[in-house]
């Protein structure tokens, strides 16, 4: 399995010369599993050059869209993903229950003020919802893939990936709290956890921010560490900066949480998400 991030921040795009190390882009994460398919984890606006990308690789016509919730900054790219233009693409989308209904809503609400001078309907790609993965582990070309509802406004999903013995867990938007919704809470999410290989978890907010943010649904990465680290994970991967976060701050939450990871479980590796990044697993 090969993991590419082409985006990786929270809440609203940054390009700018601040966020050049950690990428400004919006979430969208590129796996490549057995037999080279493509799935793809959300439609922000990481989206756009992922689609380019692929475009000119003229590989693959089949790809999977995993989508985790409804909110704006993981949906916004998808009309600027040019497979969707081609008839020659298939694009089979779960994940949330109404993840169909918010790409479409991208495009037009059906009320007469449309956000795009294209209609949904017109797109030349055979788009099509399967609506498996919250009831049941979705199985793409031997890669077995799990859902855990997300504690998060309006809800969403986080994925487990098991392609063989490896596993990779991806949970943005998350907030770890105690008095969570039932089956959201730390105790759930560090058994969906337990010894995986990679997890990519929401590190929006520093403990200090979260008493004011409380309930917004993302996590501080003090908690996230605790989780990592409790769940006995290899790797861990902050994701989901916050747009007001520049390299050098982003890359001091990277260095606190290390330092907190060495004193909790010296073995967890510890790094920040950054835009264009592959990790193989």
């Amino acid at each position: 399995m090969k993991i590419k991030f082409w985006g990786t921040r929270g809440s609203i795009p940054v390009p700018g010369k601040d966020t050049t190390e950690y990428g400004g882009n919006t979430t969208c994460l590129e796996l490549t599993i057995h037999g080279n398919k493509k799935i793809i984890i959300d439609a922000g606006t990481g989206i756009r050059a992922l689609g380019e990308k692929i475009a000119q690789d003229m590989e693959h016509n089949r790809l999977y869209l995993l989508i985790t919730h409804l909110h704006w900054d993981h949906n916004l790219g998808f009309p600027f993903f040019p497979p969707i233009y081609d008839p020659s693409y298939t694009i089979l989308v779960d994940g949330h229950p109404l993840c169909l209904k918010g790409l479409k809503n991208t495009f037009d609400n059906r009320m007469g003020d449309g956000y795009f001078p294209v209609k949904f309907d017109d797109l030349n790609a055979k788009i099509e919802f399967l609506g498996k993965i919250k009831e049941s582990p979705l199985d793409i070309n031997d890669t077995l893939i799990e859902s855990i509802e997300l504690q998060h406004p309006q809800g969403g999903l986080g994925f487990k990936f098991h392609e063989g013995e490896k596993k990779l867990v991806f949970l943005t938007d998350n907030e770890l709290r105690e008095d969570a919704w039932i089956g959201r809470t730390p105790r759930e999410y560090e058994k969906f956890c337990q010894g995986v290989d990679i997890l990519i978890h929401d590190c929006q907010y520093t403990p200090e921010e979260l008493d004011i943010r409380r309930g917004w649904g993302h996590s501080d990465y003090r908690s996230v560490v605790e989780l990592a680290c409790r769940a006995e994970v290899k790797k861990l991967i902050l994701f989901h900066h916050d747009p007001s976060r520049k390299d050098h701050q982003v890359k001091e939450i990277e260095e606190r949480c290390i330092e907190i990871a060495q004193n909790l479980q010296p073995g967890l590796i510890v790094e920040a998400a950054k835009e264009q990044a592959e990790i193989e697993l």
